[in-house]
C-alpha cells in the first residue's frame, strides 16, 4: 500500500514552489507522472503536511491510498523505489578519498569522511525499502573508517560488533597451503589472486571436492567454517582485504567492489558485467582449477594496474 500525492502548485509565490519541489525530492518521492508522487503508506503524514501547504497558497491537493491491482505492478512500483545508482555515486566518494589518504592529513581526512556520513544518511533517508545495496554501503563506511584509523590512530580502540575484523600477521601466512572449494569462481579467484599477490607469494592452494575438509594445517577461504569467509556485508575477497590491512589501497577497493557485486549483489558496478564474461570464458577453456586461476589472476592484476580500477 502506498501514499499517492496529486498536487498542482500554486503559481506564486515562486518560493512555495520551490519549497514543496525540494519536500518532494528531500522524502524520496516516486514520480509517477507530473504532479502525481509515491511513499510508502507509512508516509501520509508529511504528504499531508504538504498538502496543506500547498492549498494555503491557493494550489490543489489530495492524499490518496494506492493498492496495487497485482503482484506484478507491485514489483514495477517497487522497482521504481531503487537507490542502487544513488549508493554507487556515494561509493564513488569513499573510492576517491581512499585514492588520496596518504596524502591529506587527518583534519582533512576526518572532515571528508563526515561529508561522506552525511552523504550516506541523505541516501539512507530516501532508501525506502533498502536492501543488498545498503547493507553493503554500511560495509564500505565501516571499512573506510578502518582505513583512516590505520593511517592516523593505529592505537585506537575499536569497538566490537559484527563487521568488525581482527587484523593478522602476515608472517604467520607466509608459505602455507590455501583450501577452498573446486570450480572456484568469481570470489574464490579474486581471493586466490590476492592472497598469492599480496599475502603469501609462495601460496599453493588445495581445491576441495563437495563435502571434502581441508588438509591439516591448510587456511581454507569462502566456505562454511574457514578461516576466511564472509563477515557481515563483506565478502571473502574484502574479508582479507581488512584481515591483513590492505583496505587502505583504493585500487583493491575497486576490485572488491566488482566481486561484492557479482558475488551477493548490492551497489552496481559498471565493469562488472565484462569481469564476469571474462572469468566464465576462462571457466569454460580450464578444466583445472590450477590453471584457471593462474589465468584469472593475470585478469585481476591487469584490473589492478588499469589507471582509474575497475569502477
Amino acid at each position: 500500500m502506498w501514499a499517492l500525492l496529486i498536487v498542482t502548485l500554486p503559481t506564486r509565490p515562486n518560493a512555495v514552489r520551490l519549497r514543496i519541489w525540494r519536500a518532494i525530492k528531500t522524502l524520496g518521492c516516486v514520480a509517477l507522472r507530473d504532479g502525481a508522487y509515491l511513499l510508502p503508506i507509512e508516509q501520509a503524514e508529511p504528504l499531508e503536511a504538504l498538502a496543506e501547504e500547498v492549498r494555503a497558497h491557493g494550489g490543489s491537493a489530495s492524499v490518496l491510498a494506492l493498492a496495487p491491482r497485482d503482484d506484478a505492478q507491485r514489483d514495477e512500483l517497487l522497482a521504481q523505489f531503487d537507490r542502487s545508482d544513488a549508493y554507487a555515486s556515494w561509493r564513488s566518494g569513499v573510492t576517491a578519498l581512499l585514492g588520496r589518504l596518504d596524502r591529506l592529513d587527518e583534519t582533512e581526512a576526518r572532515r571528508a569522511l563526515r561529508g561522506l556520513v552525511d552523504a550516506l544518511q541523505a541516501v539512507r533517508r530516501t532508501d525506502h525499502y533498502s536492501g543488498s545495496a545498503a547493507v553493503q554501503a554500511d560495509g564500505d563506511l565501516a571499512a573506510l573508517r578502518e582505513a583512516l584509523d590505520a593511517r592516523f590512530s593505529p592505537g585506537e580502540p575499536q569497538p566490537r560488533d559484527g563487521e568488525r575484523i581482527a587484523r593478522l600477521n602476515l608472517a604467520r601466512h607466509r608459505g602455507r597451503r590455501w583450501a577452498t572449494r573446486a570450480r572456484p569462481w568469481v570470489d574464490r579467484l579474486a581471493s586466490a589472486w590476492l592472497i598469492r599477490r599480496f599475502v603469501d607469494p609462495e601460496a599453493t592452494f588445495v581445491w576441495l571436492a563437495d563435502g571434502a575438509k581441508a588438509p591439516r594445517g591448510a587456511i581454507g577461504f569462502d566456505y562454511d567454517g574457514a578461516s576466511f569467509s564472509h563477515v557481515g556485508s563483506r565478502v571473502t575477497f574484502e574479508v582479507i582485504v581488512a584481515s591483513f590491512g590492505l583496505g587502505g589501497d583504493a585500487q583493491l577497493q575497486r576490485i572488491g567492489a566488482a566481486v561484492h557485486y557479482l558475488d551477493v549483489g548490492g551497489i552496481p558496478v559498471a565493469e562488472a558485467a565484462g569481469l564476469e564474461s571474462v572469468l566464465a570464458g576462462l571457466r569454460a577453456l580450464h578444466r583445472n582449477d590450477d590453471r584457471l586461476a593462474a589465468a584469472a589472476g593475470t585478469v585481476f592484476d591487469a584490473l589492478y594496474a588499469a589507471p582509474g580500477g575497475v569502477p
